[in-house]
């Protein structure tokens, strides 16, 4: 019985991936496996390689510095490493994760020269509203424009920006609205651009059954779980999204504490009660976030990354034609829905590969 819910739990969240895409875009079909290769082996045609990885044996367990910076409506913590002259890169991270996801992928792309920045997103860590009456909102678009707003905190014109999870869908709305602040990206799980319009239509049972958590935090029951069980709550995400990996009670431990953040839970409500249009969003970000329902495609230099966690969508044809500029796409066999986490070689051989398109 274990046995079976363990490869059932690992296809139902592929199925939940690949529904995304269906759901927001009505462009899945079925496709086969790419040919094999490596990630340092991608070149800037369009191209796929397949690498069978183990999860990685986490090698470093904090960064070199972390800081704070007032940036539009947050005080943003983040970490930072590598010269303050080099190419900047900004990796986030989703949920239920943090900024320690890049810990191993960051000093990585330092030693290679680039300047790196990992931000708590907002409700995580130690990135707290400058205001009370700020209005917590999740949304996309939002989200989006603290990446920007961060950006210009920093004096950074223009960076690469690497994401997974909810941070593959705030890089690619930030490349989509503000592209010239975006040189080129790498994202986990493909195009991830939340329709909510069309999210509001229901999708085949196995993929209502992966988000089953989305439903859940859709009640007050859910909320006040969440809640409640907070650090449970995301340990049990953690084990069933990345079955394969066997990752220490330290490694989440040392995630779990972004999770005491004050807004933490406001924010994952909203986010995904938004995400179905149970929850408002911000009215004057309408105009973004229609422009962001449209589906629009994106030009600059792009690397998407697939793992175990996306199932039959692994392949990446069912979103290949959101992606106009120079592309390549990795399959990650053997590995969960952390990719950063683990496989950081394989992760930051990726951005270092899209930094040279």
């Amino acid at each position: 019985m274990e046995k079976t819910f363990s490869l059932d739990r690992r296809g139902f969240f592929g199925t939940a991936a690949m529904t995304i895409v269906a759901a927001e875009l009505g462009m899945l079909k079925p496709a086969s496996a790419q040919s094999s290769g490596t990630v340092a082996a991608a070149s800037a045609s369009d191209s796929s390689q397949t690498q069978d990885l183990t999860p990685a044996t986490p090698q470093h367990t904090s960064f070199a510095a972390l800081k704070q910076v007032k940036a539009g409506v947050l005080d943003i913590g983040y970490a930072e490493e590598g010269p303050a002259d080099g190419q900047p890169v900004i990796l986030l991270h989703g949920w239920p994760f943090d900024i320690h996801a890049y810990v191993d992928v960051a000093p990585i792309l330092a030693k290679a020269g680039y300047r790196v920045i990992v931000p708590f997103q907002r409700g995580y860590g130690s990135t707290t509203f400058l205001s009370a009456g700020s209005f917590r909102t999740a949304q996309q678009s939002v989200c989006g424009e603290d990446v920007v707003n961060l950006m210009d905190a920093l004096k950074i014109k223009q960076a690469i920006l690497g994401g997974f999870d909810i941070g593959s869908r705030t890089a690619a709305v930030t490349a989509l609205l503000w592209p010239d602040r975006v040189k080129a990206l790498v994202l986990v799980s493909g195009y991830l651009i939340a329709n909510v319009p069309a999210n509001k239509q229901p999708a085949p049972p196995k993929a209502e059954y992966a988000f089953w958590y989305q439903w859940y935090f859709s009640t007050q029951r859910g909320l006040l779980g969440y809640t409640q069980y907070t650090y449970d709550f995301n340990k049990l995400v953690w084990s069933l999204q990345s079955p394969k990996w066997h990752f220490t009670d330290a490694t989440y431990d040392r995630t779990a504490e972004s999770f005491k953040n004050p807004d933490h839970v406001a924010m994952v409500i909203h986010n995904y009660r938004w995400r179905i249009g149970l929850a408002p969003g911000d009215p004057k970000y309408d105009n973004l976030e229609n422009k962001l329902y449209a589906g629009p495609p994106v030009t600059q230099p792009t690397i998407t990354i697939a793992s175990d966690f996306d199932g039959a969508n692994a392949p990446g044809t069912a979103y290949r034609s959101k992606f106009t500029g120079k592309y390549a796409h990795q399959i990650l066999n053997g590995i969960g829905h952390d990719v950063p986490q683990e496989a950081p070689q394989a992760y930051a051989d990726a951005i270092l590969a899209v930094a040279k398109y």
